[in-house]
């Protein structure tokens, strides 16, 4: 059975036989908004257990129920890594947030830095984007995004064999290899708009499990920058390699 374009992600266990409640909202989208009704089949994932063929069973205004046909892809999951990048605007961190999720990330971890522009996130509104993100590219996996933390905490527990790639802005002009990047856990870290300040640099540059690299011969913004670091690496070590 082909998997349906219309694809709603689901906080359920699935497989064969199984029925699945929609939200609310989900029920508006779907009836509502798609004119779906009893008989009509959509993908469902839940993160875990691939992607499924669901037949609406039940429509209503407020609720609605499914029930899973067949498996239409496998659980894929993305290679183990994380994207740590400051907050900037409501809108480029969403852009950022919902790039990361098409571009494989695995975790997104929002952190504040000195010169860090947002002292707060919507982390549940953060990780709805994540969501409709996953939904819309076709994947069957969803990004955690988690809470916000002060950089200097993220990385006095930060795991030894995890490898985090700084992408060092004072670097400007110098080749963007990754040459020194290996496979494993890793993570990206993408500073401010206003960039990264001189003590977090050169605690960033000393620590054992960073490796600094140059995004190119222009300094880009932080939104551009979190695709561009998560596109080099994905072709370098990651699962587009």
């Amino acid at each position: 059975m082909a998997q349906s374009k219309v694809r709603v992600f689901v906080d359920q266990p699935l497989g064969e036989a199984q029925t699945v409640a929609v939200s609310a909202d989900q029920a508006h989208y779907l009836f509502g908004v798609m004119r779906l009704s009893v008989g009509d089949v959509i993908t469902v994932f839940n993160g875990a257990d691939g992607a499924w063929a669901a037949e609406i069973v039940d429509a209503a205004k407020r609720r609605g129920m499914l029930l899973c046909k067949e498996q239409t892809a496998p659980q894929h999951m993305p290679p183990d890594l994380w994207l740590l990048f400051a907050p900037i605007k409501k809108a480029r961190t969403d852009f950022i947030v919902e790039k990361a999720a098409e571009l494989g990330a695995a975790r997104i971890c929002p952190v504040q830095t000195r010169f860090t522009n947002s002292e707060r996130i919507r982390q549940d509104r953060l990780q709805a984007h994540a969501i409709e993100a996953a939904e819309q590219c076709g994947g069957t996996f969803v990004p955690q995004v988690s809470a916000l933390e002060k950089l200097d905490t993220v990385l006095a527990k930060w795991p030894e064999d995890r490898q985090l790639v700084f992408c060092d802005e004072s670097l400007v002009g110098t080749a963007s290899s990754l040459a020194a990047v290996r496979q494993g856990p890793a993570a990206i870290l993408i500073g401010p708009e206003g960039g990264f300040s001189p003590e977090e640099r050169t605690r960033l540059r000393a620590a054992p499990f960073a490796t600094s690299i140059s995004l190119g011969p222009r300094i880009l913004r932080a939104d551009t920058a979190a695709v561009a670091a998560l596109t080099l690496w994905q072709t370098t070590v990651g699962d587009w390699a």
